[in-house]
């Protein structure tokens, strides 16, 4: 097998936060043992609750966050451990990042010709004439007129303001693309035309993608692998194909279980108990607080890593092959 494009081995980050009194400090556990690889090509999706950790493993993984712990790999070299000059170069040549709201994220005093060559001018590369040329290629490729270079991004709609930032990600031609919840700004009209766009560029590019969202039937579509998050930890890794009825983690599948559907409606699998604090995590599993199943030697030991054909997931107590929603609707209930 061809090397991962990035890889993270046991990475931590911590955050301090004040808290009580002038001197008193928390630490916030924002990720905790993460272990992830990507390789080229490949679409990873990253779903949790809200604060659990998938913005901070994007801003690990385009070397805007240093670990606390833990490695950094991109192409085989320690990311945090080359000097500041390579590391640039390394982060620049191999990675992009769309962020979730675009009106914040691009220069609103900057025309957009300018907002599309700043990377190329910052890493020297080719001519005047020639980064003026990938300009041109970049708004083409997003499919917006060469006339959009002209005006200031407070000009263009949302969408199309979206669709300069994938372009600007896209400059320096990187084999890894970041988008950390792309659409979630933007009207449910022109989501779908982001989503194909990305899609499309996948395709085209040969991009390898981490895509990151609360909306989890697309990161369905959108991945060809879903990594579940909780509290700061990678809980589960399974094929898009496999979920949610071949999730093995009871908060994968309650997580699924919550999502709205066309067809049908929603029918959660209850979760009760106290949802614990990033700041005080609970020992053992993560999950444990909330969780059905849960049972002493949950809260004893953190437990191992479970691979079972590409399909990896950590817990003592994994939902069963074939098991429903229903099943498990009705085991929560009775656990109540």
């Amino acid at each position: 097998m061809n090397a991962p494009l990035i890889e993270l081995t046991d990475v931590h980050v911590v955050h301090k936060a004040r808290s009580g009194g002038l001197f008193q400090r928390d630490r916030v556990y924002a990720l905790t043992s993460a272990d992830l690889s990507i390789s080229a090509g490949e679409t990873v999706g990253v779903v949790g609750e809200s604060g659990c950790g998938k913005s901070t493993l994007a801003r690990v993984l385009v070397g805007l966050q240093k670990p606390t712990q833990g490695t950094v790999t991109v192409e085989g070299a320690d990311l945090w451990k080359l000097p500041p000059s390579k590391r640039r170069i390394a982060i620049g040549e191999n990675t992009g990042m769309v962020f979730q709201d675009p009106s914040t994220a691009l220069n609103r005093r900057l025309p957009i010709r300018q907002v599309l060559r700043d990377p190329l001018d910052v890493h020297g590369v080719g001519s005047v004439r020639e980064r003026e040329q990938r300009v041109s290629e970049l708004l083409d490729l997003v499919g917006l007129p060469k006339s959009v270079a002209n005006v200031l991004p407070s000009q263009v709609s949302g969408g199309q303001r979206q669709r300069v930032a994938i372009a600007r990600a896209l400059a320096l031609r990187p084999k890894l693309l970041i988008a950390d919840e792309p659409t979630s700004a933007l009207d449910v009209s022109v989501r779908a035309q982001i989503l194909n766009l990305l899609l499309d560029l996948k395709q085209q590019l040969n991009l390898a993608m981490v895509f990151v969202s609360h909306d989890i039937s697309t990161v369905r579509r959108m991945s060809d692998r879903v990594v579940t998050m909780y509290l700061g930890r990678i809980v589960e890794e399974a094929p898009a194909l496999a979920v949610p009825g071949g999730a093995r983690h009871p908060y994968t599948r309650a997580l699924f279980s919550a999502t709205p559907g066309l067809l049908s409606p929603i029918d959660p699998i209850p979760l009760v108990g106290p949802v614990p604090s990033a700041t005080r995590p609970p020992s053992g599993c993560p999950f444990r607080t909330r969780c059905w199943k849960a049972t002493d030697v949950c809260s004893a030991s953190m437990p191992s890593s479970t691979v079972e054909e590409g399909h990896l997931y950590r817990c003592h107590h994994p939902v069963l092959n074939g098991a429903t929603d229903l099943e498990l609707i009705s085991q929560a209930q009775e656990r109540k």
